[in-house]
């Protein structure tokens, strides 16, 4: 029962990916014959780059949420759709067939519908990992409104910029949100955040700790109570191709989040061919990715592209270190974990645990291991190699975007070459180039360059959401009839593709530009490291000096000869160019909940102008941000 689209072989990748290049709308619509559409497309691509203005598959009608649920009853409807692992591991866990999960969807849906959400309307949910949450997306999408998942981590000032950005007119949250051993207060948050907030109409609330929130009369609700009485039976709402499916906000220069705008039909494709692909699903595996819903790694790929591809789709409540650092591989074993699909900072943060959390484990089930969200560096990827993946798994260390929609750069599971640090090849189907400062394209290997995508594929952003003007000048005003991506990327001999980071994220010493995922891949490759983060800082005589922040293992002294031993693994990974000029010991990086590290405060810090570093309340420690404030070098 695998999707003709899932290629077999690197033989066949590379027939794939020529046929791709050469005639990109027959490939795709090859691919999109393989879902269910109410009408077909009256054509397959229409593009321009320039204002832009994209469409795919245009003139199709169709409802994702029937791809996702309906067509897979009479096959799969006694199947594992969503196996959920509470924060607790004494709790037990959750797990909905197909057949069931699309019952909880159509409830949810009535229920919507009865509070007066209707096709295009905006509704935002602020929610941990639970089973209502995924259920809530679908039922959103199958009544043709526009879902908004905020993660359940932001400050209520947050909530309301994105609430008020898109006007939506209801929220669903939860009293409480389970975390390891906190519990936080989801719904105190959304009630500050309503305060500025009048577009919001009604609250539904899911009791996830037991606890008694205000409730607003006329406007919250309890979703427990609500649900009970709804049928079980919802049409799904026909969609057009290029309807909205969802925006999803990610943070922009101007501080202003921008809302990434997604549709309905190339979403669709794109996220379950390239699920499909990259992991090499297969019909009875058990697949998890330890993302939140709240970012679009769990919107592409613990939601959309494993349901569409029938798959058994793994959700976790809780954190990796809870109750203890090998909660991660408990719940591999426990489930039979196949696909495993996490971020270097989780990965990083476990090996400082120590190996006899990882050791404990038999782990052989999982037979592809992946990583998002940031270049893996060297000594992660192979302490997740041999201690995880036993020596016998492929890592498929996935680049994308959350403007992409779906993984761009990738292993194909075992049907691609693997080289650490190196995302590796393009998905056929995707256009990748490297190009000059000017836009010139550099088409030999064995370069670096700025990493642009030439042609459109499916799952790309359509706009920023209220701002088109926005989405033009951030990714289509640099380089003439190119989609920039803001990275900076090599090619080796062999055309594979290692992302090097942010072009904001390059240091320029002496007139060498490098990569903060350069530098700080051979710092951590220090035994006494656990990780870092480094920015340039104004250097009198070089432009640009390398300023390191590192965190080092417990009872490490945080000394000038640990300094030393840094400086000197960094000259024999890369070279003296590359000597950082200052090394900070912190206990903490400034990270988003997502793990990405805000180089912004970091460098700013690093400048002597940490006066005004703007809202950090956001991340996930702000008390890290005075320690490094605390302990600048000037």
């Amino acid at each position: 029962m695998q999707p003709k689209y899932q290629i077999q072989s690197f033989e066949e990748y590379q027939e794939k990916y020529k046929l791709a290049q050469e005639n990109p709308e027959g490939f795709w619509a090859e691919v999109a014959e393989e879902f269910q559409w109410r009408k077909k497309w009256d054509s397959v691509c229409q593009w321009e780059f320039k204002t832009p203005d994209v469409k795919w598959f245009d003139g199709a009608k169709l409802n994702i949420t029937e791809n996702c649920l309906d067509r897979h009853l009479a096959t799969r409807g006694n199947k594992l759709a969503i196996i959920w692992e509470p924060n607790d591991p004494r709790d037990r866990a959750i797990r909905l067939t197909y057949r069931e999960l699309h019952e909880k969807v159509c409830q949810m849906a009535n229920l919507l519908k009865k509070f007066g959400v209707k096709k295009g309307d905006r509704v935002c949910l602020y929610m941990p990992m639970v089973p209502e949450l995924a259920i809530a997306v679908l039922a959103i999408a199958r009544i043709g409104a526009i879902h908004s998942v905020v993660f359940a981590g932001f400050s209520a000032h947050a909530l309301a910029d994105r609430i008020n950005d898109a006007q939506c007119n209801m929220v669903i949250t939860s009293d409480g949100i389970n975390r390891g051993n906190k519990q936080i207060p989801a719904k105190r948050v959304v009630d500050e955040a309503l305060k500025t907030c009048p577009s919001v109409k009604t609250v539904l609330v899911k009791d996830c700790c037991g606890w008694t929130p205000h409730m607003e009369e006329g406007r919250d609700y309890w979703l427990d109570e609500e649900i009970e009485t709804m049928s079980r039976v919802c049409q799904a709402e026909v969609m057009d191709a290029e309807d909205l499916l969802f925006i999803l906000y990610t943070s922009g220069s101007t501080g202003k989040p921008k809302g990434v705008v997604h549709t309905c039909g190339g979403y669709m494709v794109y996220a379950a061919y390239s699920f499909s692909n990259v992991f090499q699903y297969q019909e009875s595996d058990v697949y998890w990715c330890t993302a939140d819903i709240g970012w679009i790694t769990g919107h592409s790929y613990i939601v959309y592209g494993p349901l569409l591809n029938g798959a058994t789709t793994v959700m976790f409540e809780g954190v990796p270190t809870f109750p203890d650092p090998g909660r991660f591989w408990q719940v591999c074993d426990k489930h039979g974990v196949n696909q495993f699909y996490t971020a270097p900072t989780a990965i990083r943060a476990l090996m400082a645990c120590g190996e006899d959390h990882v050791l404990s484990y038999s782990l052989d089930s999982i037979k592809v291991l992946g990583t998002v969200g940031e270049p893996i560096n060297e000594e992660a990827w192979r302490w997740y190699h041999i201690h995880v993946g036993k020596e016998k798994c492929p890592i498929v260390d996935t680049w994308w975007q959350t403007e992409t929609g779906g993984i761009m750069i990738s292993g194909l599971g075992n049907h691609s070459p693997l080289n650490p640090t190196h995302a590796g090849y393009p998905l056929p189907g995707i256009q990748p180039i490297l190009v000059d400062e000017k836009g010139n394209e550099i088409t030999e290997n064995e370069v670096e360059g700025l990493l642009c995508i030439k042609h459109p594929w499916p799952s790309m952003l359509r706009s920023t959401y209220g701002d088109h003007e926005r989405c033009r000048i951030t990714y289509f005003s640099h380089f003439e009839n190119m989609y920039f991506t803001g990275d900076g990327a090599k090619r080796d001999k062999n055309g594979m593709y290692r992302i090097i980071g942010r072009v904001d994220d390059v240091i320029n010493v002496s007139g060498h530009r490098m990569g903060t995922a350069e530098v700080e891949n051979a710092i951590n490759s220090n035994p006494h490291v656990v990780e870092s983060a480094v920015v340039g800082y104004p250097h009198d005589i070089k432009g640009q000096g390398i300023y390191a922040y590192v965190i080092t293992e417990e009872g490490c002294p945080n000394n000038e000869n640990t300094r030393a031993e840094i400086v000197e693994t960094v000259v024999h990974e890369i070279g003296k160019i590359a000597k950082p000029e200052k090394i900070q010991f912190v206990s903490g990086l400034p990270k988003t909940r997502s793990g990405k590290i805000m180089r912004r405060i970091l460098r700013k810090v690093a400048e002597g102008t940490a006066d005004n570093l703007g809202d950090t309340s956001t991340l996930l420690d702000p008390d890290v941000v005075e320690e490094i404030k605390n302990g600048y070098i000037g």
